[in-house]
């Protein structure tokens, strides 16, 4: 779970509350960050699935994107302002932001000239019609601050990102989190998978609550000033339905959603192709071919990619980590590992990682290289668990 940094590490607003919960602490993406707490990873995990986790992930990187004058006095203005505000990111993502319905979030990624991923982010279009003209916008941990600086040399002087990563950001996730969330905020009721809804609370100020995740279950992030951030997290704690999750569940939950970990699974040597992300490149960005790298990554939706990324399930109880060779029955070399573990859910191990994509095919024979042994495998559907958002 560790992304090198250097310097001291960073805290966020609820620290003191991991200390006082017996957190067993440790760097990721340049802060000291809970890993798993006295219960452990596997009946973190367990409990996420079965009730409601509360995660701290304050440490990721939400903004917001805006032009110096927001709204418009009809519903024409309004969108002319948010088609102006998205022409800004479109630069930099495969994705049709100008089509996102008011109250819609899009996940998709930053790339390079070359079609290379620079992060994934998620970016959302306010149903205020009063803050038409601004985006929202979350970046990932390790790499936000140069997501901030792209972000805001592509937008120029026609918008202003202002950054909120000083803020709690509190994600709670499981069967039950709707029930605990709706009896603070009624107004997250009406949110269904990638929606989001920002409004003043009479308790915890300013807030946006995004009904997402990065588990598979149904649950929402929500963003709450880190003067009301324990507070916060100690009300939904007070449920009984609620406990605290460290980041190694964390992992393992998101490994059995077949969700990509940036810098792992996905990275700039990696175009949205090959990390089977294609439906990130939205129809009329296909058209017009107007993001970065879009000669190389139209081409390969066409033709096709040399390797491509794939779920694997061990077929023995022993786990194949990050950086283990994929073999073909041959004991030819056609891929690595890029995550894996073992999952509590499917009771037994499992990966992703990239193969040659003639080998992609789900239920492929494959063999494993763990420590000079090479181990039974296939190739496996994504995701391991399906997923249980609220459409």
């Amino acid at each position: 779970m560790s992304e090198a940094s250097t310097g001291p590490l960073k805290k966020t607003p609820l620290h003191a509350l991991h200390s006082r919960l017996g957190a067993r602490m440790a760097e990721f993406g340049g802060y000291d960050m809970p890993i798993q707490y006295a219960d452990g990873i596997m009946a973190e995990h367990n409990w996420t699935r079965k009730q409601a986790g509360l995660f701290d992930v304050s440490h990721m990187g939400p903004s917001f994107l805006a032009l110096p004058q927001l709204g418009g006095n009809t519903p024409e203005e309004r969108d002319d302002a948010h088609r102006t505000v998205s022409a800004l990111v479109e630069k930099l993502v495969p994705s049709d932001i100008a089509g996102l319905a008011p109250g819609k979030v899009q996940l998709t990624v930053l790339l390079n000239e070359n079609g290379g991923i620079i992060d994934d982010l998620m970016i959302g279009r306010p149903a205020d019609p009063a803050m038409q003209g601004a985006l929202y916008i979350v970046v990932n941990a390790g790499t936000k601050d140069n997501d901030f600086a792209v972000i805001q040399k592509a937008a120029g002087d026609a918008a202003r990102l202002e950054r909120a990563d000083d803020n709690a950001l509190i994600a709670l996730q499981g069967p039950h989190a709707e029930a605990v969330v709706a009896g603070i905020f009624p107004q997250a009721l009406a949110l269904t998978f990638m929606q989001f809804i920002r409004f003043k609370h009479s308790d915890y100020g300013d807030i946006v609550v995004t009904r997402c995740g990065y588990t598979g279950e149904d649950g929402f992030e929500m963003l709450i000033p880190a003067e009301h951030g324990e507070a916060f997290a100690n009300r939904l704690l007070e449920d009984h339905r609620v406990k605290p999750i460290g980041l190694g569940a964390r992992d393992s939950l998101r490994l059995e959603g077949g969700m990509c970990l940036y810098g792992h699974d996905i990275d700039a040597t990696k175009t949205p192709v090959a990390a089977s992300l294609g439906w990130m490149i939205s129809k009329t960005r296909r058209e017009r071919g107007d993001f970065p790298g879009a000669g190389r990554i139209l081409g390969e939706l066409k033709d096709g990619v040399p390797s491509k990324r794939v779920g694997i399930r061990p077929l023995g109880r022993a786990p194949a980590r990050e950086g283990t060779e994929i073999q073909n029955l041959e004991g030819e070399t056609i891929g690595v590992i890029t995550s894996g573990g073992f999952g509590p859910t499917v009771n037994g191990p499992i990966a992703q990682g990239y193969v040659d994509t003639s080998y992609a095919k789900a239920g492929t024979p494959l063999k494993l290289i763990v420590r000079g042994k090479a181990l039974e495998a296939e190739v496996a559907t994504l995701p391991f668990v399906p997923a249980k958002y609220k459409r």
